[in-house]
């Protein structure tokens, strides 16, 4: 009896000291996210702050430029803001073992999706400067140039966002593949990969 209560207790501290582990992939996960949309509002700011000034001052294609590098990121300040918000509220959130691989699953998702969509904003902006050139509208310029940069830049961005969650997201998937019996203080649980 002491021998079975012993591999029993042995067997659950193990698996406590496999959910720190499963909470320190968590706690990876959701400050890589933090930091990405720390980089994000940053740029967002200085973007709005720089574009907003040289808009009112310019003319021409380069007024084009500003305005819409400030307008977009308008919407990449309350992208930022939205997705620092909510590791804000995930910071102390503790995942069971299903739950954490289906928040790593949709975040890779997320900036595998939006590396996409950055793709159709280059080419959204060369065909604008493409029709610039044809109609000779500084407008259409400034737009596409604009979008061409903010398009780079949310591609450079997704991609290392995606690469980083992506590095965290397989160790989470190789850490549930090796412990795949958790405990979570109150209840005994079992992963299954299919």
């Amino acid at each position: 009896m002491k021998k079975i209560l012993t591999l029993f207790l042995l067997f659950i501290s193990i698996n406590c000291l496999a959910q720190d582990s499963l909470q320190t992939l968590n706690f990876e996960r959701n400050y890589i996210k933090n930091t990405g949309m720390q980089v994000l509002g940053s740029w967002a700011i200085a973007n709005i702050a720089v574009d907003g000034i040289c808009w009112a001052s310019t003319n021409g294609k380069t007024k084009y430029f500003h305005q819409m590098n400030a307008i977009w990121n308008v919407a990449n300040l309350g992208a930022a803001i939205l997705g620092y918000t909510d590791t804000i509220n995930d910071k102390n959130k503790t995942y069971p073992p299903e739950e954490s691989l289906k928040e790593q699953n949709k975040l890779e998702k997320i900036f595998l999706v939006n590396g996409g969509l950055d793709v159709i904003y280059i080419g959204a902006g060369i065909y604008l400067n493409h029709r610039g050139n044809m109609n000779n509208s500084d407008q259409c310029r400034g737009y596409g140039s604009a979008v061409i940069l903010q398009g780079a830049f949310l591609l450079l961005f997704d991609a290392t966002m995606y690469t980083s969650e992506r590095r965290i997201g397989n160790k989470l998937r190789k850490f549930l593949i090796k412990n795949p019996i958790t405990f979570d203080g109150q209840k005994v649980g079992m992963v299954i990969n299919f």
